[in-house]
């Protein structure tokens, strides 16, 4: 009896090995149930939507990837990535980054989606609002807010707005700069600036300031765009992917829509 069961177990265990012999001969992998992680290097004007409920989604979505974020003006993000930031997605408040990265191949081309939309507007203190009504109302402030034009895309776009309705150099006169839109938007939510420029969603993310005017059509040679695409040196491609396509899907476009994003058409 003992004797049938160890020939048994014997020639069971002989089999499973060739099975899983054959397996890898086919090229077919066996299941692996170690979680994957990746970092998605973002605009901080989408904090609150990633982290908020597009990151948890994803995640209970697919319970073997993990998503974790780091959030900062574009151009420091661009930066980082091109010095080593072990990053496996990237995306930026403007298309200027990622066509930079892409030109140094450091972007995998062929994954970009100019993905979302935003808008720019002039934002005031609850208590100014009395004092603007228009966009170029920002040249009746006295201290005014706005992106470092040389790294924040934000900077970038009100630069752009305020040259073409002609009074960049004046307003340039008495703003400070910030590293990123959020320090903008809370510069003037405490009043420490009179008016600034930042993106329609983050203003909504307060009710410490007040949205003056969106910047005039045609102050803008293009839309404000924020693409999405996956780190040229990224280990886990898969994985970006699954994320990027989830970006793409009616779920999250809904959600982008909630925070006041436009789908990208």
């Amino acid at each position: 009896m003992k004797k049938n069961l160890v020939l048994k177990m014997a020639l069971l265990s002989v089999s499973t090995m060739l099975l899983l012999g054959g397996c890898k001969e086919k090229g077919i992998k066996t299941p692996v149930n170690e979680e994957v992680t990746i970092l998605i290097a973002a605009a901080s004007s989408l904090e609150y939507s990633l982290s908020n409920e597009l990151i948890p989604l994803f995640e209970k979505e697919y319970p073997g990837i993990k998503v974790e974020g780091t959030y900062d003006s574009s151009g420091k993000l661009q930066t980082q990535i091109e010095e080593g930031l072990e990053a496996d997605i990237f995306m930026p408040a403007s298309t200027r980054q990622m066509m930079s990265l892409e030109e140094k191949n450091l972007i995998d081309a062929d994954s970009v989606i100019k993905l979302i939309e935003n808008k720019i507007v002039l934002i005031t203190h609850a208590e100014n609002m009395d004092k603007l009504t228009k966009f170029g109302d920002i040249i009746n402030s006295k201290t005014v807010a706005l992106g470092d034009p040389e790294s924040v895309p934000i900077g970038q776009y009100a630069k752009e707005a305020l040259t073409t309705i002609g009074i960049w150099e004046e307003i340039k006169a008495k703003a400070s700069f910030g590293t990123n839109v959020t320090e903008v938007l809370n510069w003037v939510a405490e009043g420490s600036a009179d008016a600034g420029i930042v993106y329609s969603t983050d203003a909504a993310t307060t009710d410490r300031v007040v949205v003056i005017a969106e910047a005039p059509e045609g102050s803008l040679s293009e839309k404000v765009i924020y693409p999405v695409g996956i780190v040229m040196a990224s280990a886990k491609k898969e994985a970006a992917k699954k994320f990027i396509k989830f970006l793409e899907s009616y779920e999250a476009t809904g959600i982008f829509e909630k925070y006041g994003f436009l789908e990208n058409r």
